[in-house]
């Protein structure tokens, strides 16, 4: 049986299905540590951590140098040992400037005394969660949302572990080598989050397009009854929570609900691998695998990197630019965020790095709807993007709410659709904020 939920997209050509053939046999590669990490005190949803370093300090690799200072928050660590340089605002994905701890690399990789492995079987639940939240483990899936906190919300109203491997976003192959290359850090960090959320079931949803990966995982969950690997059909965005779960297990998550809401927790395939990582080896969060593609770079890779590196770097082992790029994107073409430096580094949720010099952002000077209702069939939440985009555009915020406007997933499928290439998914941030704004000047009065 081959799962999928209704609506989405199939981005990519015949020859190319999801633009992924560039990357998707490339063996990871382990990158050089830099001569200087960048590591922003912001790499989750939530508060951002805060410096316990100070410029001149020396500091060990998987130290601790940004504590969580509250419930929904993460730890950031030292990726490199070496001395502290600055502790300032540096420049992050998000198009902001974060305060980022900045350390030089002393080439020596000296482990901090807490990194050692630690004996899961023997801990209490409550340590095995502290466990992770102090490994500063995140949503590697580019949500980024605290693992320790979407446990704790789950236990006991969670009934499914589900580990997303469909990786559905154009151009991304990082999971998809993790699952192909080390599929028994996945496979045994699953097993621990089954423990930690004491369910009965456990699903891990790859899409038939890393089908080189079946096998390596079938081996490792033969004869275990709770484990199970479920073919998604390729198609975007498979990989979105909501529409996994509903794919996986005909279940909705209720508007403005979470996963937990409908019995289900969902994990990336390297938080997944983090969690086995955390336990097995003592290592906290210190490094990601990151795709680099796009019709700009010279030899597209899968780089493993450490947090920190500076995407320049990761380009440069890339052989380059063959062309001078147009577009720059952290993360997918679909939901990742435009650029407009290479000076800033791989953070947790940098999952890819795009390039392109070609003519791949096909916009128009004076977009014009011709109500077609491509976006309404290709929406996977059943919305109307039509009129979402209508009444945003004048303002009537009421009417977009009643409509859904909030339950969008902005995964852009209505954008790529549209004929027009009318600018749907911005128009739609835009009008989400409003709507928010609004609601919080609303509960200020009362």
């Amino acid at each position: 049986m081959v799962y999928t939920f209704r609506g989405g997209i199939h981005p990519g050509t015949h020859a190319d299905p999801g633009y992924k053939s560039a990357t998707n046999t490339k063996p990871i590669e382990a990158m050089k540590a830099p001569e200087q990490v960048i590591l922003p005190v912001s790499m989750h949803i939530g508060a951002p951590a805060s410096p316990i370093v100070k410029v001149g300090d020396i500091v060990d690799l998987g130290q601790m140098v940004a504590e969580a200072p509250a419930p929904m928050s993460s730890p950031v660590h030292a990726t490199v040992s070496g001395k502290v340089v600055a502790v300032e605002p540096r420049l992050h994905p998000n198009g902001t400037k974060v305060m980022s701890v900045v350390i030089e690399n002393d080439g020596e990789d000296r482990l901090h005394e807490s990194v050692h492995p630690y004996d899961f079987e023997s801990m209490t639940n409550e340590e095995r969660i502290e466990h992770i939240r102090t490994g500063g483990i995140v949503g590697h899936g580019g949500a980024t949302f605290p693992t320790h906190i979407k446990i704790q919300s789950g236990i006991g109203k969670v009934d499914t572990v589900i580990v997303n491997g469909a990786e559905c976003e154009p151009y991304i192959t990082s999971d998809h080598r993790i699952l192909l290359e080390h599929p028994e850090e996945v496979v045994e960090g699953l097993k621990m989050l089954v423990k930690i959320l004491g369910v009965k079931q456990a699903l891990i949803g790859v899409e038939l397009n890393k089908e080189d990966t079946f096998a390596g995982i079938e081996k490792l969950i033969a004869g275990d009854p709770v484990l199970k690997l479920c073919p998604l059909k390729c198609k975007y965005p498979q990989g979105a929570e909501k529409q996994l779960i509903n794919a996986l297990t005909g279940r909705e998550v209720p508007s403005g609900k979470l996963p937990a809401d409908a019995g289900c927790a969902v994990f990336n395939v390297d938080t997944t691998a983090a969690v086995y990582r955390r336990f097995a080896a003592g290592m906290p969060v210190i490094r990601r695998i990151v795709t680099i593609s796009g019709s700009a770079i010279a030899n597209p890779k899968n780089l493993e990197a450490r947090i920190g590196t500076p995407i320049e770097k990761l380009i440069d082992a890339c052989g380059g630019f063959k062309e001078a790029p147009n577009k720059l994107i952290a993360g997918g073409p679909m939901m990742g965020n435009a650029q407009f430096s290479l000076d800033i580094p791989v953070v947790k949720g940098t999952n890819a790095f795009l390039a392109f010099c070609g003519k791949e952002d096909k916009r128009t000077e004076e977009p014009q709807c011709i109500r077609c209702g491509k976006c309404i069939n290709a929406c996977p939440m059943h919305l109307l993007p039509i009129y979402m985009n209508i009444y945003g555009k004048a303002g009537d915020l009421d009417e977009c709410a009643k409509i859904g406007a909030l339950d969008c997933i902005e995964c852009g499928s209505c954008s790529y659709e549209c004929p027009a290439r009318i600018p749907l998914v911005q128009q739609f941030r835009l009008t989400k904020a409003k709507i928010q704004e609004a609601r919080r000047a609303a509960q200020a009065k009362k």
